[in-house]
């Protein structure tokens, strides 16, 4: 009986999670860059949605090793944004966003590990695939932050950027437009790591929506034969 419990518990709060993550997104990437441009929220607010969605990313995992790994990487950007927003004198932002890209790739295995499970629900196979094309725009928003940080140029254009919470919306935004290859051209990457990084966003959004829409048709032939 006990494993039947177990098995049905860890079911739903699988599922439960890759929706909350779904809506956590959405509201990332295209709510919160409004709300941090407008002034409406504080960045202690920001950076919570921004725990949150690591939060969540500790019930998708469907494997001990990746419990484990959501587990660490979630306590330590908890630890690293109490540090920055405590009164000790110490700021360790450029380990956040790194801590946040290998977040970020760990998300992205989940939810494609979820996308192309043999025996998985057509609408968590929707679902994860969603996620993952938001979750490839947060990681080219971290990345272009990073390089900012350690070079001090990434991209260039409406208005000059510090590579803070401050400028998440113009990092969220760009990372959005060469993942979707419009190019408005109000913003431009200035140097070779933001270039290349700019060029994999973009030929991920060619190539990405091909194989979900091969891997999402492919068993509904498999079903008519």
């Amino acid at each position: 009986m006990w494993p039947i419990i177990k098995k049905i518990t860890q079911n739903w709060l699988t599922e439960l999670s890759i929706k909350a993550l779904l809506v956590a997104l959405l509201f990332t990437v295209f709510f919160l860059p409004i709300l941090i441009e407008t002034g409406f929220v504080s960045f202690i607010f920001v950076n919570t949605v921004f725990i949150f969605i690591f939060f969540i990313g500790i019930w998708s995992s469907d494997t001990k090793l990746m419990v484990i790994l959501t587990s660490l990487l979630f306590f330590t950007q908890l630890s690293l944004r109490i540090l920055r927003f405590s009164e000790l004198p110490v700021d360790f932002y450029l380990a956040e966003r790194i801590v946040g890209l290998i977040n970020m790739i760990a998300f992205i295995f989940l939810n494609i590990n979820l996308l192309f499970k043999k025996h998985e629900n057509h609408l968590y196979r929707i679902i994860g695939a969603i996620n993952v094309y938001l979750l490839v725009a947060i990681y080219g928003a971290f990345g272009f932050e990073v390089i900012q940080l350690i070079i001090g140029d990434s991209i260039s254009g409406a208005h000059e950027l510090s590579g803070l919470d401050s400028d998440f919306a113009s990092y969220i935004y760009f990372s959005m437009v060469s993942l979707t290859t419009v190019g408005f051209g109000d913003y431009f990457p200035v140097n070779i790591f933001s270039k290349m990084l700019s060029v994999f966003l973009s030929m991920s959004g060619i190539l990405y929506p091909a194989i979900v829409i091969a891997r999402l048709i492919n068993p509904e032939i498999n079903e008519k034969k």
